[in-house]
């Protein structure tokens, strides 16, 4: 994670923590990055998520707050459990914290929604 001057010590235990239990339940890795996107938000933050060590595993939020983008990229191993549809309500529910001026909120509660779409069904093997 990338906050630069963004948040506080405690707040960044708690998206720390948010993103430990979420990798936990989802089995995916989840990376935020919150800062400058250099040129367009969406090319940024593909280009971030192709930079991870397992992209096609990984959940990247990246969120430039002066430019007011929020960018949700997905490896293609997690879209398979997790839908365009389920980001974008992650999104909203995002965008909405942060325009009440809660940005460690947000993020907590998005990488928490994230986490329980993305997470495996669970699977019954009969014998």
């Amino acid at each position: 994670m990338r906050a630069g001057d963004s948040f506080t010590a405690a707040e960044r235990t708690a998206l720390d923590e948010a993103i430990r239990k979420a990798e936990q339940l989802c089995r995916a890795e989840i990376s935020v990055f919150v800062g400058r996107a250099e040129g367009e938000p969406r090319a940024f933050a593909t280009q971030l998520h192709n930079s991870l060590v397992a992209p096609s595993r990984s959940i990247l939020i990246m969120v430039d707050p002066s430019a007011r983008a929020l960018e949700v990229v997905t490896g293609g191993g997690v879209r398979r459990h997790l839908t365009d549809a389920e980001v974008e309500l992650a999104t909203l529910e995002m965008q909405s914290h942060f325009a009440e001026g809660d940005l460690c909120g947000g993020l907590r509660r998005g990488i928490a929604m994230l986490a329980d779409h993305a997470r495996p069904a669970n699977t019954l093997h009969a014998g």
